[in-house]
C-alpha cells in the first residue's frame, strides 16, 4: 500500500492513500539506516488491523525536497507571512527564508497581514519591492477574511508550508482558509509585542483535493547554513543577471570595485535596503564558516 504521511506526534504516523487515514509506527529498519518518516514523505506501508486502521510503514520513497528544522518533506511551496504591525515586519528574517526557498527550488508567496493596523500604509513599500524582484505579493487581514480568498486561489494543487515570526497570523489565517479553528491562535504580548509560538506538531490540512496546508512550530527560525556563503548571491533573485556585470569572478557584492551589484544599487534598479540585508546575511554565514573550521 501506498501513502503520504499527514502527521507525526512522537513517532506516531498518520498516513492518508485515496480512502483512507492510517495511524502507523515505522519498520525498526529506519534506525539502522540513519533515517526517519517525516510529514510530507510518500510511502509504502503493511496494514495490521484494517478494522482499526493500524499500520507500519515499511518504506519511504525519494525526497523530492527535505527540511531538516522542522523536520519535513516535499513541500512545494512556502507562503511567507509577515505582519504590517506588532509584531513588526522583520525583513533579515523574510531574506535569508526567500534564499532558502530559492536554494530548495520551493515556489514562494509573500502574505502581508494584518494590514488594517498599518494606518500610514507602509506596507505598500514592502509590497512593491518584493513585486519587482518577482513575487507574488498578497495583502491580507486575516480576522476579516480580507485577502482570503486570493490566498486559498495561490495554494491549490501545492503542499503549503507557512513560516513566520509568532504572532503574525499564520494561525489565524489558516483558521480563515478554513472557515474554522483548525489551529490555535497566538496571543501577542502586550508588554514586548512579540509573538508566543502555539503550535507544538506538525501536521498537513487537506483544504481541497491536492492542496494541503502545512501547520509547522519552528519553520520561522529555519537554519539556512546549507547555503555556502559564496553561492548567496544565486539565490536572491533579482542578482541572478547581474553577476556577470561584476568584473572578478567570485565577485562577494561587498568591498570589491566595479560590482555590477552594486552599481545596480546605484542606479535604483535593486533595492538598497534588500541589497543591505544580503550584506548581513552573507556575514553572517561567512563568521559561520569560520567556526566551523575552528
Amino acid at each position: 500500500m501506498q501513502g503520504f504521511i499527514i502527521e507525526n506526534i512522537a513517532n506516531l504516523y498518520k498516513i492518508k492513500d485515496k480512502d483512507n487515514i492510517f495511524e502507523a509506527t515505522a519498520r525498526g529498519k529506519f534506525k539502522k539506516d540513519e533515517i526517519t518518516p517525516v510529514v510530507g514523505d510518500f510511502v509504502e506501508y503493511d496494514i495490521i488491523d484494517q478494522e482499526k486502521k493500524k499500520a507500519v510503514i515499511t518504506e519511504i520513497k525519494e525526497r523530492k525536497v527535505y527540511i531538516k528544522r522542522p523536520k519535513i518533506a516535499n513541500i512545494t511551496q512556502i507562503i511567507f507571512v509577515i505582519s504590517s504591525k506588532d509584531p513588526r515586519p522583520d525583513l533579515l528574517m523574510l531574506d535569508k527564508q526567500l534564499a532558502f526557498a530559492e536554494y530548495l527550488h520551493i515556489k514562494s508567496i509573500i502574505v502581508l497581514n494584518k494590514i488594517d493596523l498599518d494606518k500610514k500604509q507602509e506596507f505598500e513599500q514592502i509590497k512593491k519591492i518584493y513585486q519587482d524582484i518577482g513575487y507574488k505579493v498578497i495583502e491580507t487581514n486575516a480576522k476579516d477574511r480580507i485577502g482570503i480568498e486570493k490566498l486559498k486561489e495561490a495554494m491549490k494543487n501545492e503542499i503549503n508550508a507557512f513560516s513566520g515570526n509568532s504572532g503574525v497570523g499564520k494561525s489565524t489565517l489558516i483558521n480563515g482558509i478554513f472557515k474554522k479553528d483548525i489551529t490555535e491562535e497566538g496571543k501577542i504580548s502586550k508588554k514586548n509585542k512579540r509573538g508566543k509560538n502555539t503550535t507544538t506538531a506538525i501536521k498537513l490540512y487537506e483544504v481541497v483535493k491536492n492542496t494541503w496546508i502545512a501547520d509547522t512550530p519552528g519553520f520561522s527560525t529555519f537554519e539556512i547554513n546549507e547555503i555556502e556563503s559564496t553561492d548567496l548571491d544565486k539565490y536572491f533573485k533579482e542578482f541572478k543577471d547581474r553577476i556577470k556585470d561584476c568584473e572578478f569572478i567570485g565577485c562577494t557584492h561587498i568591498k570589491e570595485e566595479n560590482c555590477g551589484i552594486k552599481k545596480a544599487v546605484e542606479e535604483g534598479k535593486i533595492s538598497k535596503d534588500r541589497y543591505e540585508r544580503f550584506c548581513k546575511i552573507y556575514k553572517e554565514l561567512k563568521e559561520k564558516e569560520k567556526r566551523k573550521k575552528w
